[in-house]
Order: structure tokens, then C-alpha cells, then sequence
């Protein structure tokens, strides 16, 4: 199922402008171009529960969403971001090391790989959340980012990592991140990623407004009963505070054997008005499309001056442990 957000039909054209004949017959400049991005976000469900072998999760949820992807494609999309370690279930449900075996090296790994050769074949910037191992017994959440032309581009590192009931037991798989907070220049924009826990912690949500990004993707993994009061709240409020847009994922369904409660869905994107221009069902696996004008960053901006009326000499307690 595909839901869409603004159906407008926009032309997608970069750094171009309308142009008028003169009485001379010259060509002169009128009108900058609206910059349209058409972005995707990935909700899906496990194709299998937690007790099926690992290889034969990992290969049907790449393939499901490798469907998806070629979906996306035929709608338009320019960017797509799948969710939180997108090819299995969340298995921080329990403490098990035998999902260590899921780990890949980013992005010599074979899913980065892949994804690279589909974002070339497709022609997408791709936003691929995995389960990284750097070397033995260092281990990281993380997502790749993967230019249209299927270049690697660089990873962010998932920064603050949950230990909690009712089964998010993160820090016995995952390192805190250490890549700070990179903002990377792609096809369609500056592209940044947060990812699930993080969008509880507004300082690196403005970090990575400061280092110049213009569509944060914060993919996830989370239930009803916990957080499902702040998944509106929380995120359309940094695209507010940092004048950027939002495209926020998470999974559908109950992974059992664990049980934990209800993966919600509801991915949608937001402007920098926090406005929301699409939102996906709470239990369908979908593909949640928007289109996103760049152009509407510098009008919020050109508004609210919150970068011009920052007092970081007046913040030094937030660095404070």
C-alpha cells in the first residue's frame, strides 16, 4: 500500500529558473524554481517470528524491502529511508548473543552492498538502517547513507541507547555512537539521521540543524503504551526548533515470541512548520510518500530567527554530566 501526502504535480529541478525574452531577444532570469524532493519512508512488519533461523529472517525482510524500494521508484521517489536495523525484528526484545551473528561490517557488509547497487540501479539516495559490528565484541546501531549514484556516502551512529522495560534491552548489543552528528550532502539535500531513542534528546536534533541539515530521518523501533504519546509531539517540535523537515519510521505489528506491545506504525513526515504532510496507517506495511519543497527551510528561517538569537555562551550546563 502506498499512501501519499502532497499530491501536487511538481517539476523536480535543481538550481534552474524560468526565463522571459527581452525586447532584444536575450533570455532573462524571472523566478527561481521550487526545489520538490519526493521522499519515501518504509513501515513494515517480521515476515517471520524471532525463533526462525537468522539467515532466513534476514533474506526475506531484504527481499520484502527491496519490493518496496522498487515501488518507491515507480512513484517517483528520490530518497527513501527504511526503518530501525530494517531486516529483522527487534530482537532487543531479549538478551541473546546469537543476534550478534546478524552483525555486518558498514559497508563492506553484504546489505550495504546491496544497497548500493540498488540505489544506483534506482537512482534513490537511501537511508539503510543495520546492525553494525566494527570488530570483535563492538558493535553499533546504525544507519548508511547511500547517494543515487550508489556511492557511499557515510553512517551515523546511534548516539543514546535505552535499557528499559518492557523490552528494550539495547546496551547488551549496542556501543553509544561516536561519529557525532554528520550531515551529508546528497542528491536531493543535506540529509541527516537520528534514530529511534535519540529523538528523545533535543541537543544532537540541533547539532545536526547547525552543521546544515535540511530532511533529518529519525528511523525506529517503538510500542504502544510507551511512547506513543510523544511520537507526534516530540519530533515535529525539532523540526520546529531547527527550521528542517522530518521523516519519521517505525515498524507495524507484534514480533512474538516477545510480545512487547504493539510496534505502531504511523510514519510520517513534517515540515519545518511541523506541519504534517503524510502519515501512515498504524498497522499496514507501507510506503509513506510526501513531497517535501526545500524552498520552505529559508521562508521558516527568514521568520523565526532562532539560529540568529541562539546564547550558546548561556548553555554551558547542558555540557555538564
Amino acid at each position: 500500500m502506498t499512501l501519499y501526502g502532497n499530491r501536487r504535480r511538481q517539476a523536480r529541478i535543481k538550481n534552474c529558473c524560468c526565463e522571459k525574452l527581452t525586447r532584444s531577444g536575450s533570455r532573462k532570469p524571472i523566478l527561481d524554481m521550487p526545489k520538490i524532493v519526493r521522499g519515501g519512508l518504509i513501515q513494515a512488519s517480521s515476515t517471520h517470528e524471532g525463533t526462525a533461523p537468522l539467515d532466513v529472517i534476514k533474506k526475506a525482510m531484504v527481499e520484502k524491502h527491496i519490493g518496496f524500494l522498487e515501488q518507491a521508484a515507480k512513484k517517483g521517489c528520490q530518497v527513501v529511508c527504511l526503518q530501525e536495523i530494517f531486516y529483522g525484528p527487534y530482537f532487543c526484545a531479549e538478551q541473546k548473543t546469537h543476534w550478534y551473528a546478524t552483525t555486518e561490517p558498514v559497508p563492506s557488509g553484504p546489505t550495504v552492498q546491496l544497497m548500493c547497487e540498488t540505489a544506483r540501479r534506482l537512482g534513490m539516495v537511501l537511508i539503510v538502517p543495520v546492525y553494525e559490528v566494527e570488530g570483535t565484541g563492538i558493535y553499533y546501531n546504525t544507519a548508511a547513507v547511500i547517494d543515487a549514484d550508489g556511492k557511499f556516502l557515510g553512517k551515523y551512529r546511534k548516539h543514546h541507547i535505552p535499557h528499559c522495560a518492557p523490552g528494550f534491552w539495547e546496551k547488551f548489543y549496542f556501543r553509544p555512537g561516536n561519529l557525532g552528528y554528520p550531515v551529508f550532502q546528497t542528491a536531493v539535500g543535506k540529509i541527516g539521521v537520528y534514530i529511534c531513542y535519540d529523538r528523545h534528546f533535543p541537543e544532537g536534533a540541533r547539532c545536526l540543524g547547525l552543521n546544515g541539515a535540511e530532511i533529518v530521518f529519525n528511523p525506529s523501533a517503538t510500542t504502544a503504551g510507551l511512547s506513543e504519546y510523544l511520537w507526534r509531539l516530540e519530533q515535529p517540535a525539532h523540526a520546529v526548533a531547527n527550521q528542517y523537515f522530518l521523516g519519521a519510521v517505525n515498524r507495524v505489528g507484534v514480533e512474538k515470541p516477545w510480545a512487547i506491545g504493539e510496534f505502531y506504525g504511523q510514519s510520517y513526515f513534517c515540515d519545518p512548520r511541523g506541519q504534517m504532510l503524510a502519515v501512515g496507517s498504524r498497522d499496514k506495511d507501507e510506503l509513506v510518500v510526501a513531497d517535501l519543497d526545500l524552498d520552505k527551510i529559508q521562508e521558516v528561517r527568514d521568520i523565526w530567527q532562532f539560529y540568529r538569537d541562539r546564547r550558546p555562551e548561556t548553555y554551558q550546563d547542558v555540557l555538564n554530566p
